[in-house]
């Protein structure tokens, strides 16, 4: 688990492709390395990765071809930079949320301007992920924890600091880029507990108006 609050910026350094599969290796920059293990968990632009070999400089992950599908990560090169978050401890400050690291889908930058001194972004949300995202609700982007301002359908805006916008990938955003979104945990859980003793039924994966009204959700 994390919290969204990005601690460096590293780089991708190398990729080993290895059939539908990839190994990265990722040089951490300043994110210290001595309370890592092999096995622990390393957020990479949101994406939960476990360090399978660790160096002096960074370590070296295994990435399935499911993750490389579903995310950004198959679009990195060398010298990418990326975003970088040790998993959380319980000492760990929760100042963002409870991020999982596992990537709903990808979305893309339709606007980025400035809105006095922070940066105001829209983002397009693939259709399917549009019922998880509400106004004033948390939503974590290419691993940074943020606070959806406003929601227009599947479009949905953020606003970023000076400081995260510096301290993260995010300096150097552009329109049309892709990122990774992860929605709140607690609205993914919710949808499958609503649905009750459907949810063994593949036919009510997805939860719709006229499901919600049938059970008093909506009026």
């Amino acid at each position: 688990m994390f919290t969204g609050i990005i601690q460096t910026v590293g780089k991708i350094a190398q990729t080993e492709k290895t059939g539908v599969d990839a190994r990265f290796y990722i040089q951490t920059g300043t994110l210290p390395l001595g309370d890592v293990k092999i096995g622990d968990s390393i957020a990479v632009n949101g994406v939960c990765l476990t360090a399978v070999v660790l160096t002096t400089d960074g370590f070296w992950a295994d990435v399935s071809g499911e993750t490389l599908s579903r995310t950004t990560l198959g679009n990195l090169r060398i010298g990418s930079p990326v975003n970088l978050e040790k998993a959380l401890t319980p000492q760990t400050p929760l100042g963002g949320h409870i991020v999982a690291g596992h990537v709903d889908g990808v979305g893309i930058v339709n606007q980025c301007y400035n809105d006095g001194r922070s940066l105001r972004i829209h983002i397009q949300a693939p259709a399917e992920l549009a019922k998880y995202i509400a106004e004033k609700g948390s939503v974590c982007l290419d691993g940074i924890s943020l606070t959806i301002n406003r929601v227009v359908g599947a479009e949905f805006t953020v606003n970023i600091v000076p400081h995260t916008a510096q301290m993260t990938t995010w300096k150097t955003l552009q329109v049309g880029q892709a990122i990774n979104i992860e929605v709140d945990v607690i609205a993914r859980y919710l949808e499958r507990l609503l649905l009750g003793e459907k949810a063994a039924d593949p036919q009510a994966s997805n939860i719709s108006e006229n499901f919600l009204r049938e059970h008093g959700f909506m009026s």
